[in-house]
C-alpha cells in the first residue's frame, strides 16, 4: 500500500503537475480544492494514509493559512509544505509559525520538491520517534503510538481501549516479540494510570529462590543474604501498572501469594509482620497456552480465572504483513538516526522481500534485521542485497529480475483410452504465452549430445555457475552449499576459467 500525500489547490492545471511528480516519487495523490475539503480528507475514512500534505495559500473560502490554523486546532498533525506564486519573506515566516516545515514558490523543479518531501518525512518520522521515545518514559504512550493499518491490530487497539478505561485485570497473549509490553504501555498510557509507575516484570527470568522476594520484597535480615530491606516489585508499582511478562512461568508458591495479593489488595514482604496495602493495576501476558499449563497442573487454575477476566490476543506479524513496510521504515528512520547513515528509504524490492517472509520472531526479528542492514549499509538506500539472511530462508525467490527458464513437465505415457480421446479432441491453435519458472532438475546435464558421460571439469563448471546464478553471486553462500571453503571457490573458478560477474 502506498502512502498518500494531500495536495490542496483550487488551480486544477498545478493539480495535475503535482500528482504527475507525486506518483513518480513513489506516492499515491489525493487532491482537494479548498481547505474544508482539505480538513475533511484529513478527519475521512482514509486520514490514516496520508503522511504529507503540499498546501497553496491563496485559495478561495478557507485559504492555506486558515487551513494551519484548522489542523493545529483539531489536533491534525501532518508535516506541510507550503506553496506560494509570492515568495514574500512576511508570508513565509507567517507559514512557518503556523506549522509548515518547509515552502516552495511555483512552479517548483520535480528534483526541489522530491528533496521537500522526503526531508519533511524523514524529519517527522524523527520527531515521532523522540515523542514516543519521551511519553514511553514518561507513561504516557497511547495507541495512537503504536504504528500499524492492520485490521487485526485495529481489533487489538479497539479491545486495549475498552479495557484501559476500567481497572478489570487483562492478559495478553501472543507469541514472542509481537509487542505485548507496547500494548501494555498503551493501555496504561490511555488510562487514568497514566504518568503513574509503570513496573516491568520477566517471570522467566527471576530465579525460583527469588520470585517472592523479587515481587513481594523482604525485610532485613529474613533470609540469608537479606542485608537490606527490599519493598518488591508490587509496592513499587503502587498506583500504577504492574506489567507480568510470562506469567506462566511463576512458581506454584508464588502462584498462591499472587492469588493473595489479587484478591486482597495486599501484598505480605518476606519476614514482615504485616501485609503491606497495594492499589495496583495488574496486566499480564504470556507466550504459552495457559489453559495447558493449568490442564497439567503447572498453574493454578483459581489463578487462571483471576488473570484470564479481559483476554487479548495480538496476532503475529504474518498475519499483518501490511504492517511490515511501515514497521521496516520506522526502524530504519531511527537506525538511520542513531547510527549517523544517511538512508533514506527502502526499495520496493526489498520490502517485497520482506513482506512474503514469515517472521517466526515477529516485530523483535524485523526490527534486528533492520538494523543489521543499517549497520552494514553504504548506499542510500536499502536493497534486497541487504537483507542476505532473509533472501536465504525463502525457497526460489527473486523479487529483483524473471528468472528465463521455461517450465517442462515430464508427462508419463497415457492409457490408451485417454490417448484416443486426446486424439479426437479438437487442437488449440491460439499460442499459449510462455510460462516462467525455475529450470527442471537436474539443471546440470551429466551426458553429452552423443550420450556419452560428461568429462568431471565441465560438470564441475556448470555446478559452481548454475549455484552462483541460484544465490546470485553471494560467494560464502554458494561456498557453504557446495560444502567446500571459500578460498577454494575461488581457487576452482580461477582454474576453470569461470567469471562471477557474468
Amino acid at each position: 500500500m502506498a502512502e498518500c500525500i494531500l495536495i490542496v489547490d483550487d488551480d486544477p492545471v498545478q493539480r495535475r503537475i503535482l500528482e504527475g511528480a507525486v506518483t513518480r516519487f513513489g506516492f499515491e495523490p489525493i487532491s482537494a480544492e479548498t481547505g474544508d475539503a482539505a480538513i475533511q480528507s484529513l478527519t475521512g475514512p482514509r486520514s490514516e494514509e496520508i503522511v504529507l500534505v503540499i498546501l497553496d495559500l491563496v485559495m478561495p473560502d478557507l485559504d492555506g493559512m486558515g487551513t494551519l490554523e484548522r489542523m493545529r486546532k483539531d489536533g491534525i498533525y501532518r508535516p506541510v509544505i507550503v506553496q506560494t506564486a509570492h515568495g514574500g519573506i512576511d508570508t513565509v515566516v507567517s507559514a512557518v509559525r503556523a506549522g509548515a516545515v518547509d515552502f516552495f514558490v511555483k512552479p517548483v523543479s520535480p528534483e526541489r520538491l522530491e528533496i521537500s518531501i522526503r526531508n519533511a518525512l524523514k524529519v517527522n518520522a524523527l520527531e515521532g520517534e523522540i515523542a514516543r521515545i519521551k511519553r514511553r518514559i514518561e507513561g504516557t504512550l497511547t495507541f495512537r503510538d503504536i504504528i500499524t493499518r492492520s485490521p487485526a491490530m485495529q481489533r487489538v487497539i479497539s479491545l486495549g481501549e475498552r479495557a484501559a478505561s476500567s481497572n478489570i485485570p487483562i492478559i495478553i497473549e501472543g507469541e514472542s516479540g509481537v509487542g505485548k509490553e507496547l500494548i501494555a504501555r498503551a493501555i496504561q498510557g490511555s488510562s487514568g494510570r497514566a504518568g503513574k509507575p509503570f513496573v516491568a516484570v520477566n517471570c522467566g527470568a527471576i530465579p525460583e529462590n527469588l520470585v517472592e522476594s523479587t515481587l513481594f520484597g523482604h525485610e532485613k535480615g529474613a533470609f540469608t543474604g537479606a542485608t537490606d530491606r527490599r519493598i518488591g516489585k508490587f509496592v513499587e508499582a503502587d498506583g500504577g501498572t504492574l506489567f507480568l511478562d510470562e506469567v506462566g512461568e511463576l512458581p506454584p508458591g508464588a502462584q498462591v501469594k499472587l492469588l493473595r495479593a489479587l484478591q486482597e489488595g495486599e501484598v505480605d514482604p518476606v519476614g514482615a509482620r504485616r501485609p503491606v496495602k497495594v492499589d495496583i493495576r495488574l496486566i499480564s501476558a504470556t507466550n504459552r497456552s495457559m489453559i495447558d499449563l493449568v490442564r497439567f497442573g503447572r498453574f493454578r487454575e483459581d489463578l487462571y480465572y483471576r488473570l484470564n477476566v479481559f483476554p487479548i490476543l495480538v496476532p503475529p506479524l504474518r498475519e499483518r504483513r501490511e504492517d511490515v513496510p511501515l514497521l521496516a521504515r520506522h526502524f530504519l528512520t531511527r537506525f538511520s538516526a542513531e547510527e549517523g547513515k544517511k538512508i533514506e528509504t527502502i526499495t520496493p524490492e526489498a520490502l517485497a522481500l520482506l513482506q512474503r517472509y514469515s517472521w517466526p520472531g515477529n516485530v523483535r526479528q524485523l526490527e534486528n534485521v533492520v538494523f543489521r542492514a543499517v549497520v552494514l549499509a553504504d548506499t542510500p538506500e536499502l536493497d534486497v542485497d541487504h537483507f542476505p539472511q532473509i533472501v536465504a530462508q525463502i525457497d526460489e525467490i527473486d523479487v529483483s529480475r524473471p528468472r528465463p527458464h521455461p517450465v517442462r513437465t515430464f508427462d508419463p505415457a497415457p492409457e490408451p483410452a485417454q490417448a484416443a480421446a486426446d486424439a479426437a479432441a479438437p487442437v488449440a491453435t491460439a499460442p499459449a504465452e510462455p510460462v516462467y519458472a525455475p529450470p527442471p532438475v537436474p539443471a546440470v546435464p551429466l551426458l553429452s549430445e552423443d550420450g556419452d558421460v560428461r568429462p568431471l571439469e565441465e560438470i564441475e563448471a556448470d555446478l559452481i555457475r548454475f549455484a552462483l546464478e541460484h544465490y546470485r553471486g553471494r560467494m560464502s553462500e554458494v561456498a557453504r552449499k557446495l560444502g567446500i571453503g571459500r578460498s577454494t571457490l575461488y581457487r576452482r573458478m580461477k582454474e576453470l576459467e569461470l567469471d562471477a560477474a557474468e
